[in-house]
């Protein structure tokens, strides 16, 4: 996953179309597909190369003028908050369907992160999501990452799994859900993935010092952006095979 710096602004995400009483207003058949070629070009720019990325960028995948894409989205830090909202949605939706479909713990776990990968989920984690500090085993203080409303840089995201084979016994934890933005939908990931978490640990079949945060990164991890989608497929399938078989308890 590539993930370049820019701002994340807290303010609250203004929907485009919307009237001043906050009314959804109709669009125009050609303001419609506009929308929702900036929308599906920005999945992937942003899936590609990062929130980093520049709306230029956007603009030229989706073929539309630069000041198309800011009549739909008046700064940057919105579309990317409508994409990344949009991305916690559906990986809380699946993981929500796994729960409740799947009877076995270490199956409903699986299926998740299965149909996360496959769907190319990681590539677009909001950034709040993936801020981790390092739970040492004394009562050190926690050390995390600054929490300044910005995307991780590409060279913060690689430390993260050296964070964890240096603590030994320590474990990465995600802030919670206020502390992640005080998002509703990030809270409600959190929370859906933890069950999942939860009960495959209470039957045994998941590593005790595995947190919800493993999980999210894993998704992360496994959904490498390659140019050709055969490669990306079987290099993502296979890759998550080695991960999960590094999640699953191990009897003494």
């Amino acid at each position: 996953m590539h993930v370049q710096d820019t701002h994340w602004s807290a303010a609250p995400l203004a929907s485009a179309g919307r009237t001043g009483g906050g009314r959804a207003a109709p669009l125009r058949v050609d303001a419609q597909r506009n929308l929702e070629h900036v929308l599906r070009a920005a999945r992937e720019v942003f899936g590609e190369l990062g929130y980093g990325a520049p709306m230029e960028d956007v603009a030229r995948r989706a073929r539309v003028g630069v000041g198309t894409v800011y009549r739909r989205f008046p700064s940057k830090d919105v579309l990317v908050r409508r994409i990344a909202e949009e991305e916690t949605a559906r990986l809380t939706e699946q993981a929500r369907t796994a729960l409740g479909q799947e009877d076995e713990p270490w199956s409903a776990l699986s299926r998740f992160l299965r149909t996360s990968v496959a769907s190319g989920a990681g590539r677009l984690l909001p950034p709040q999501v993936l801020r981790v500090g390092v739970v040492e085993e004394s009562p050190a203080p926690v050390a995390s990452v600054p929490s300044v409303p910005s995307v991780p840089s590409v060279a913060e995201e690689a430390r993260v799994p050296q964070q964890r084979s240096q603590t030994g016994a320590g474990e990465l934890r995600l802030v919670d859900g206020d502390r992640a933005g005080g998002e509703p939908g990030t809270a409600a990931l959190l929370d859906v993935v933890g069950q999942l978490v939860e009960r495959a640990r209470a039957a045994g079949e998941l590593r005790a010092d595995v947190s919800v945060s493993d999980v999210l990164l894993v998704i992360a991890t496994a959904a490498p952006a390659l140019p050709d989608a055969a490669q990306q497929a079987a290099a993502s399938a296979r890759l998550l095979d080695i991960l999960l078989e590094g999640l699953r308890s191990r009897p003494a």
